[in-house]
């Protein structure tokens, strides 16, 4: 689903967006995050070198307000119901509490490992909702949050360029 979504994201933008920038707004995006900037870079043909620091600062860019803001945002939304979107914040906090469960003892040693660990589901959009569930503080939380998307993107990067360039 990712690789078609992503794709179909690149022939949107690309007539009329350099490839750095597409790479970098598909960053920005949860869900999609590093891992489908990294698709798209390939896809686009952009060099790895170049790829790899867009991708790692647009996925990192959102994640310091997500860390700093979200439970006040999330609060707001489900008290006023901002833009209809209460369901979603509340789906949305939900979701983050199961996968916050088995993280409590080793909570950045987890942390680490959800958002390096290319699955869906998990990345560094989630990590900062968790880490925010768990009270993870931001200086302990932004800096583990870091070096997961690095891990992504370096197993990502595996995915996206060595094994395709071997066929």
């Amino acid at each position: 689903m990712t690789d078609s979504l992503v794709k179909s994201l690149v022939d949107f933008f690309k007539s009329w967006l350099s490839p750095e920038i597409i790479i970098f707004l598909i960053s920005l995006l949860p869900i999609l995050e590093l891992r489908g900037g990294l698709i798209a870079a390939s896809l686009l043909g952009v060099p790895w070198g170049i790829a790899f620091p867009i991708c790692v600062i647009g996925n990192m860019l959102p994640i310091p307000i997500i860390l700093l803001f979200i439970r006040k945002i999330f609060d707001y939304v489900k008290r006023t119901n901002f833009l209809k979107m209460r369901k979603l914040v509340e789906k949305l906090d939900e979701r983050a509490t199961k996968k916050s469960a088995g993280m409590n003892s080793l909570s950045l040693w987890g942390l680490f490992t959800f958002v390096a660990i290319p699955l869906p589901g998990t990345g560094a959009w989630t990590g900062s909702l968790v880490a925010n569930i768990l009270s993870v503080k931001f200086k302990h939380s932004f800096p583990i949050i870091f070096l997961g998307v690095i891990g992504a993107g370096l197993l990502m990067s595996f995915f996206a360029y060595f094994i395709p360039s071997l066929f």
